[in-house]
């Protein structure tokens, strides 16, 4: 047990998904594993044990942006020794060749959040990136699916409603989405030497303004969690 997750030792796979949304992490539980069992209920952070096709597999909810999710990818990697960790969530589009739906992978993560000052010191510009392996396996996996991706450099900011940013001066230099967690996920990844990867669906795009619902951003976008699963089949 550790401060915010209530499993016992033993209860966490070495493998988890990392939604945000706990009804996400609830619904690929029950649509996706067998034998779920579920083993946290702190703060409503719902955490799920089970198998998909013989492979056993954790879910955990991770909250909102990067000071939630560096608790939990914390503990998950300190407490119960966790190995490999994919977030499975939202991003918005920003690069005009993003469109709603589109599943993208994190190959990096530029960011303006303090955490990289915080943890190496002014004059050094760490940079977050995902673990190749599994960048490669998940790139390779969804041509096999037949499910069109792309992978680039995904924004992680530090506040939802950021209207001082320059979007479109990162959308020169090729950043692909916006979203708020990747960042902390790649540096404690690189800070515990675990391995990671973030698998996104554009919910929405902040350019043309495209949506999809809250309902639909929490039961659907299965391409990304099939992608994600296969992975984890593979390992």
């Amino acid at each position: 047990m550790s401060t915010h997750l209530e499993a016992r030792p033993g209860a966490i796979a070495p493998i988890v998904l990392l939604p945000g949304d706990p009804l996400r992490a609830e619904y690929i539980a029950k649509t996706y594993l067998d034998h779920v069992t579920r083993y946290n209920t702190v703060r409503n952070a719902f955490g799920y044990t089970g198998e998909y096709q013989g492979v056993r597999v954790s879910v955990q909810a991770t909250g909102m942006g990067i000071p939630s999710i560096s608790i939990y990818v914390t503990e998950l990697i300190v407490d119960y020794d966790v190995q490999v960790l994919i977030r499975v969530g939202t991003a918005g589009g920003l690069n005009p060749a993003v469109h709603v739906r589109d599943v993208l992978l994190a190959q990096g993560s530029t960011t303006d959040s303090s955490i990289i000052l915080n943890t190496f010191g002014p004059g050094m510009y760490f940079a977050p990136l995902a673990d190749f392996g599994l960048l490669h396996q998940a790139y390779d996996q969804a041509q096999a699916m037949g499910i069109a991706v792309k992978a680039g450099n995904i924004l992680g900011e530090d506040r939802f409603y950021n209207d001082e940013m320059d979007r479109h001066q990162l959308i020169k230099y090729g950043v692909l989405a916006t979203e708020m967690e990747t960042p902390a996920l790649y540096l404690l990844a690189a800070k515990y030497q675990r391995r990671a990867l973030a698998i996104l669906t554009v919910s929405n795009h902040l350019v043309t303004g495209e949506e999809t619902t809250a309902q639909e951003r929490q039961t659907s976008f299965d391409d990304m969690l099939k992608l994600a699963l296969e992975v984890v089949k593979g390992l």
